[in-house]
């Protein structure tokens, strides 16, 4: 791409400016065109939806196993455990390797990991609702902001041609009062 002068001082034209502003505008209508052709959000789309049964199990287990009292008092338990089978000695329910105590834990990831997991995909399904309402709303706000910037164009257009005039006129009574003058 080649510079004019004027970019390559670092300054541009009115007409260049006018230009750039135009090619801009043309180019997020058509981005706009090709996102608001898929449908608006409705308004229920703003209420999340009653969770069901199972959904709050899962949050609730989350909410559970996601807190410091949980691991304090699983660590606790696990203290208990170990400790009970150890002082026990020879007749310990779960001796040294401690194989029931392995099998617990293991049908507790078993069956807390697919509730946790459920729990982080209902959330991400309410981020993923936030997010597009949030792009929606600054599209419009978009649509709002670059109609407010046309109308101050046209404001500032109609501004121009008005002092444009004024100076016509003045310009054409200085000539006329000169005129009689000389």
């Amino acid at each position: 791409m080649t510079e004019t002068p004027q970019a390559a001082r670092g300054t541009s034209s009115p007409l260049d400016d006018q230009r750039q502003l135009q090619l801009l505008r043309a180019h997020r209508r058509a981005h706009r065109q090709k996102v608001l052709a898929r449908p608006l959000a409705a308004p229920e789309h703003f209420l999340p939806a009653a969770p069901t049964r199972g959904q709050r199990l899962a949050d609730a287990v989350a909410a559970t196993i996601g807190s410091w009292r949980f691991i304090i008092f699983q660590s606790s338990a696990i203290a208990l455990w170990i400790t009970g089978n150890v002082l026990t000695g020879g007749g310990a329910w779960d001796p040294y390797p401690f194989i029931l105590l392995n099998l617990l834990l293991s049908f507790q990831a078993a069956y807390t990991a697919p509730a946790i997991m459920m729990s982080q995909n209902r959330q991400s399904e309410m981020d993923r609702r936030h997010a597009e309402t949030d792009y929606e709303i600054n599209v419009k706000a978009e649509l709002e902001i670059e109609l407010l910037h046309e109308k101050i164009d046209f404001m500032k257009e109609r501004e121009l041609a008005a002092l444009t005039e004024a100076v016509r006129d003045l310009s054409a009574q200085l000539t006329t009062l000169s005129k009689r003058l000389s």
